[in-house]
This record gives structure tokens, sequence and C-alpha cells, in this order.
């Protein structure tokens, strides 16, 4: 599966080698045999630059009243789209890590939510694509957020696109 071969980060820059499955597995026996309960939530978001989009994905772990961190995925593809096609190219972004990570998480017992970074506003350019993306990760079978709630997209994955 092409998401495995991605390369992902964390938010200090830190370049990990494993795939996004392996990261989190890690991370769910390492975290919990801490003693901590989580929630991973998984958004992306992009910026238009000239005719480039650069896009990230987070993965954003949730310990509970103990912090969180995050691994990150930054691509950068050429092309000029709509904005809803953007957003949904997004939201397709998300539910690839989530489906490639959903059985672990399943494994161990954690909780997923899956962030939109797309207005509820429909006076934002963005809420175009509100109805298609809810449609479709809820039709996944997954948590759906969106903004103001969507932080793992909308702060995450805004800071490093």
């Amino acid at each position: 599966m092409e998401t495995q071969q991605q390369t992902w980060q964390n938010m200090t820059g830190k370049i990990f080698q494993h795939s996004i499955t392996q990261l989190v597995e890690e991370a769910i026996i390492r975290e919990q045999a801490n003693g901590h309960r989580l929630k991973v939530c998984v958004g992306s978001d992009s910026h238009v630059y000239g005719d480039a989009i650069n896009y990230a994905t987070a993965v954003v772990f949730i310990r509970e009243g103990k912090g969180a961190f995050t691994f990150i995925r930054k691509e950068r593809e050429i092309q000029s789209i709509s904005i809803k096609e953007r957003m949904l190219n997004e939201v397709n972004k998300s539910v690839e890590i989530a489906y490639a990570i959903c059985s672990i998480l399943e494994t161990y017992d954690v909780e997923m939510e899956v962030h939109a970074d797309i207005n509820t506003d429909p006076d934002f350019k963005s809420n175009v694509a509100l109805k298609d993306a809810m449609g479709y990760i809820l039709g996944m079978g997954y948590v759906f957020k969106a903004k103001p709630y969507a932080f793992a997209s909308s702060n995450c994955a805004d800071m490093m696109v």
C-alpha cells in the first residue's frame, strides 16, 4: 500500500523511517504501558502556492489529561483545482490514513476521529465541501469533526503545511 512508503515526522521535524502503521502500533504499546488512555485524531490541511498545493496530514495522539503528540506527512502536488476538490483531497488523505491504522486502533481499543478542515458556516468558501466530506467520513464508519472542533486538521496539520 502506498501509505506505508510515506515519510513521517513529528512536530519538531524529526524524521521516522517506519511506516505509519508501525509508528502507530509502537506508540500505542508504549503509551498504554505507561498507563495512558488514548484517542487518535486524523486530519489534513492544504495551502496553495501558485500552481502548487502543499498538503499535510496529521495523526494526533491525545493522552487523556496528559498532553498529545503528532506524526505528520507532507506532500506537494502541482495542479490547479477548485476549493471543493482541494477540500475533498484533504479528506481523502485523512481517510486513507484512518483506513490504514483503524485495525491497529481496534486491536488496542483506541478511539479515532477524522477531522475535516471545513467550516460549518456557509459564509466560508470551504463549506461547499461539507456535505460530501461528512458523507464520505461517516460512510466509512468514522467519527466526523469539522471546524471549530477539527483541531487535527485546522491546527496540527495547518502548522506543518
